[in-house]
């Protein structure tokens, strides 16, 4: 690795154990139950250093969702060029998309609704993944797909996870035990979802 991948690879490690001890703390104590000076102490870390890569303890608690996202993206560029793109995307999401991951998402949307000032960082932290993960489809498309072929599978991806996140579907997530007898599992959600994308409406 150079230097310059090994400063990002440090910088990115930070900025998770940052974002990890801003969420643990907002589960434990509520979102108004800590300043920044607890995050950086948890993570063992400087305030300065937390405003190096944060600019309030809310966007750090938002971005600890999407850190899974960001690693689907990334499996994206180890694909197969022979893949089609749609298979590649379902594959990657059911690898991604772990129990851990999904409830850590959820989380993280249930305590914007009891913390609205969180809400624009969910939101921002929503569309900054959305679109670094439609720029690295582009790429793993390579020319074989319409840019607008692209930007419409994403849109729905993303759509159809934050649906099921947000409660506007009645989906059932890995390690819900909440008993709702017309609740989906997210697997066959998943797959219903897949199977419309390459059917139609």
């Amino acid at each position: 690795m150079t230097q310059a991948g090994l400063r990002e690879s440090k910088r990115e490690a930070t900025a998770h154990a940052l974002a990890q001890a801003a969420f643990d703390l907002a589960r434990t104590r509520g979102l108004n139950g800590f300043v920044i000076d607890d995050v950086a102490e948890r993570a063992g870390y400087s305030r300065r250093t937390f405003a190096n890569h944060y600019s309030c303890k809310e966007a750090a608690v938002a971005s600890v969702a999407y850190a899974s996202m960001e690693a689907a993206t990334s499996a994206l560029e180890e694909v197969s060029d022979a893949v089609p793109l749609l298979d590649a995307t379902q594959t990657v999401l059911r690898l991604q998309l772990t129990t851990a991951a999904l409830s850590r998402m959820r989380e993280v949307m249930t305590l914007a609704r009891s913390y609205p000032s969180l809400e624009p960082h969910v939101h921002h932290v929503q569309h900054r993944m959305r679109l670094e993960a439609e720029q690295r489809m582009l790429a793993v498309a390579a020319g074989r797909y319409p840019t607008l072929y692209v930007s419409l599978l994403c849109g729905a991806v993303y759509g159809m996870v934050s649906a099921a996140l947000e409660g506007l579907v009645d989906v059932r997530l890995p390690g819900d035990s909440s008993r709702r007898p017309n609740a989906m599992e997210f697997d066959d959600y998943l797959s219903d979802v897949f199977k419309h994308l390459r059917t139609g409406f």
